[in-house]
């Protein structure tokens, strides 16, 4: 039987894992306040992931709750409450590195299925064994696995076990992320979600005896980024990954905009649906506008990451971001040829918009005019959030998001 393969997105808020469903998840990943592997102010309250989890299984996605720190003896008494309220939520499924909480899950929440976090590092067939037998239904691989050792795995562990690996997003330096650096020079633990990405820093080389000499280490003329790793964009051998036995795409970035979100989620449902289209051809053809919509975000540079070996996991020589595009807003509503938005991003009369829609179409747009909420006509979009109209003869989708391109990009 064909083996389709799960796409999964990031869900750093409610409205992120909204556009994530509607670009075209088949399942999201997201946290609450505590043991998620992001600390930051945008995870979901409870509140929040029981109104995500209905609004996903409506849709017939899924919601998978991160809980993959490794909690101290403190935080292990709250952990059975957090359970069970993340279970009557309506969450599918937990994601765990820590054993002892692997073990709370199964008792707290057993309807609940349980995927062990690449924080674990599972990179070989029997690693990935013994989480089945402890009641793992998923492993999240290690992402310094090649395609190779991924496919010898599939072949020697249960069936039943699924195989989940990262597709698209930042690249940490460290293990499976298990990284001290953070932890050791700014107090902040990248294995509480702390992370300072000191990875990404600027370094220069500095002698005891000369104090605020900072010579540069010359690995550019930028400067130099010893630990700065590419963004990993497997798009163009999509294919191989799912052949290899993969049944879960996991695309990166609890901490990205819903923009980047649903922009990258939509790219690769267009190279996922292309592949199941024509599985069994060994020429897989990445759709052009697949590669051009993942240039219409901000990230680094591209590379495969490890999975064609150690020596294609490029860094790159620049703390720089490829940042061609602006996005400035979103589209409430269509009706009768005008378009009903909220700004995210100035653009002015004249201007010409990209507006990407939840089905993955694009549409070009000039607008003749601008009106705000008042009904006034206005030559641009300077404030945050305002309700404006424009004129659009093609229906627009809501949810749908407009962007411009950086007039140094033009063509």
């Amino acid at each position: 039987m064909l083996q389709q393969p799960e796409l999964l997105a990031p869900a750093g808020s409610l409205e992120t894992l909204k556009y994530a469903v509607l670009y075209g998840a088949d399942a999201v990943y997201c946290a609450l306040p505590e043991f998620g592997m992001r600390a930051a102010p945008v995870n979901l309250t409870v509140g929040e992931l029981a109104e995500g989890c209905i609004f996903a299984h409506a849709r017939g996605k899924k919601v998978y709750l991160t809980l993959n720190t490794l909690p101290t003896n403190e935080e292990l008494r709250k952990l059975p409450q957090y359970i069970q309220d993340a279970a009557e939520a309506g969450v599918d499924a937990f994601i765990i590195a820590d054993l002892g909480v692997l073990a709370l899950a199964k008792k707290y929440a057993p309807g609940v299925e349980r995927h062990v976090s690449t924080q674990a590092g599972i990179t070989n067939y029997e690693a990935a064994t013994v989480a089945y037998e402890l009641g793992a239904k998923r492993v999240v691989l290690a992402r310094e696995l090649p395609l190779t050792e991924i496919a010898q795995i599939r072949d020697n562990c249960p069936r039943d076990l699924e195989l989940e690996a990262f597709v698209h997003g930042a690249m940490c330096m460290s293990v499976s992320g298990r990284c001290l650096l953070s932890s050791y020079m700014t107090g902040r633990s990248g294995n509480r979600g702390e992370c300072a990405q000191p990875c990404r820093w600027k370094y220069a080389l500095v002698e005891e005896h000369r104090p605020g000499q900072y010579m540069e280490i010359g690995e550019n003329e930028n400067g130099s980024y010893i630990l700065n790793a590419n963004d990993l964009c497997t798009a163009p051998f999509l294919d191989l990954i799912c052949k290899a036995g993969v049944d879960s795409l996991k695309i990166e970035g609890r901490a990205k905009t819903f923009y980047y979100v649903a922009s990258v989620t939509s790219a690769y449902r267009r190279a996922l649906d292309a592949y199941l289209r024509d599985p069994y051809n060994d020429n897989f053809e990445l759709p052009v506008d697949v590669f051009e919509e993942l240039n219409r975000t901000s990230h680094r540079h591209y590379s495969p990451g490890f999975y064609f070996g150690k020596e294609q996991a490029l860094q790159t020589p620049s703390h720089t971001y490829v940042r061609e595009w602006d996005f400035i807003g979103t589209v409430d509503s269509w009706e009768n040829g005008l378009a009903h938005c909220t700004q995210r991003g100035k653009f002015v009369q004249g201007d010409t918009l990209e507006i990407l829609q939840p089905d993955g179409s694009v549409v070009k747009l000039t607008p003749e005019w601008i009106e705000n909420e008042a009904g006034e006509r206005v030559d641009a979009t300077p404030h945050p959030m305002m309700r404006y109209t424009i004129p659009c003869q093609t229906p627009l989708m809501p949810y749908s998001l407009l962007r411009m391109q950086k007039p140094e990009n033009e063509g």
